[in-house]
């Protein structure tokens, strides 16, 4: 179990509520805001997705968490798209889409995702990157090495950025 996580939240009241869920478990919850973009698909998809992209950039551990409004009318619209549909309609629009079904029942769906991040999961020599000094992963990690190719551009092409 790891000792910390990042929630991928700007949401206070989202953050808020995982903390009073994991911290009896002992888990410190550490909030970041970051802009990822989402991928059109299904709930897991969206997740899945969000999840990948927030670790990448923040090399882990996070969590995110998406939520999804299922009309059974609207074949289970909007679905993940939730968020876009109610800034586009608000909430009288949302419920003038149902104005003409008989059927208004809904299901809430929230979906977590956990993902460690690249540093817990490459392992080079017997440690992992996560192990690792910053100049010991610099050295092997791809990253790392784009970079030195970069730098040694910039020293070959004396560019200096200005």
């Amino acid at each position: 179990m790891p000792s910390h996580l990042n929630f991928i939240t700007g949401n206070a009241n989202k953050l808020r509520e995982v903390k009073f869920v994991l911290d009896p478990a002992g888990i410190e919850v550490r909030s970041q805001s970051i802009d990822i973009e989402e991928v059109q698909g299904t709930i897991e998809e969206v997740t899945k997705s969000k999840c990948k992209k927030a670790a990448e950039t923040v090399n882990g551990p996070v969590l995110v968490e998406d939520t999804a409004l299922c009309y059974k009318a609207l074949g289970d619209l909007p679905g993940p798209y939730i968020k876009w549909f109610m800034a586009a309609v608000g909430h009288d629009g949302l419920n003038n889409l149902l104005a003409a079904y008989e059927d208004k029942s809904a299901e809430a769906v929230c979906t977590f995702g956990y993902c460690e991040g690249w540093d817990a999961v490459f392992e080079y020599n017997g440690k992992t990157f996560a192990e690792m000094e910053k100049a010991e992963k610099s050295a092997i990690s791809h990253r790392g090495i784009a970079l030195k190719k970069l730098q040694e551009w910039f020293n070959e092409e004396n560019t200096t950025l200005n």
